[in-house]
């Protein structure tokens, strides 16, 4: 699939992210897949998941685009770090290696860029998990294929808030010529809908659709309120 094909397929889509934090009860592989599996029977466009074993069964139990990536760690860059664990994503079938894209040092010395060449030559795409508008013009200018707001927030220096950061999927779409993808955040229909509004080419929604713990945990603390 090239990249216009799978922009064309995500043009105004929404992407359903089926992930779970280490510890949580959902993190099994048929657990993952069934989320999936739901995901596709409410009308989503494509899955993003995490780790070669998840992604390697989501993709043979869907006919969507998977977005594989393989999170290593928690700090630093862990979102795909290296090309070898890019390599292993594309190995395990995703159409889409998402990675972060981020100015910080990567744990083998590579750059984004070996990581977009080295995916590119796998004959795979690679979607940058950004936290800036100036990380997002990099990316794009070093080959990603698509350029999401993924990281802002959860990198220092970026907007701490409850909700996504429209500001940077507007900047983001004004500045460069790649799909943005909005995700972060994201927690309600017309948060989604105001994103596109704002540029965004799709949306990527994860805790608000396959993370029963975390939604839990909101109920149980909007009650505990005075």
């Amino acid at each position: 699939m090239t990249a216009q094909d799978l922009a064309d397929t995500l043009k105004g889509r929404l992407i359903v992210s089926c992930q779970a934090p280490p510890g949580d009860p959902m993190r099994e592989t048929g657990t993952l897949v069934r989320l999936a599996l739901s995901a596709v029977a409410g009308g989503g466009s494509a899955i993003r998941a995490n780790e070669p074993e998840v992604v390697a069964a989501i993709t043979e139990a869907v006919d969507l685009p998977v977005i594989g990536l393989w999170k290593d760690g928690d700090t630093g860059v862990y979102i795909t770090p290296t090309v070898r664990h890019a390599l292993a994503i594309v190995e395990a079938g995703a159409s889409v290696v998402a990675a972060d894209a981020t100015d910080r040092p990567r744990p083998d010395g590579s750059t984004f860029a070996d990581l977009v060449t080295a995916v590119h030559a796998a004959g795979a795409l690679v979607m940058a998990d950004v936290s800036t508008l100036a990380e997002g013009v990099a990316a794009a200018a070093q080959g990603a294929d698509f350029v999401s707001t993924t990281l802002s927030g959860y990198v220092p220096g970026t907007p701490k808030q409850t909700g996504p950061d429209l500001d940077l999927v507007t900047s983001l779409s004004a500045a460069i010529s790649v799909p943005v993808v909005a995700e972060g955040r994201i927690n309600t229909p017309e948060e989604a809908a105001e994103a596109l509004a704002r540029g965004a080419h799709s949306v990527v929604v994860g805790t608000a659709i396959t993370a029963p713990t975390a939604l839990t945990s909101r109920f149980v603390a909007g009650l505990a309120r005075p």
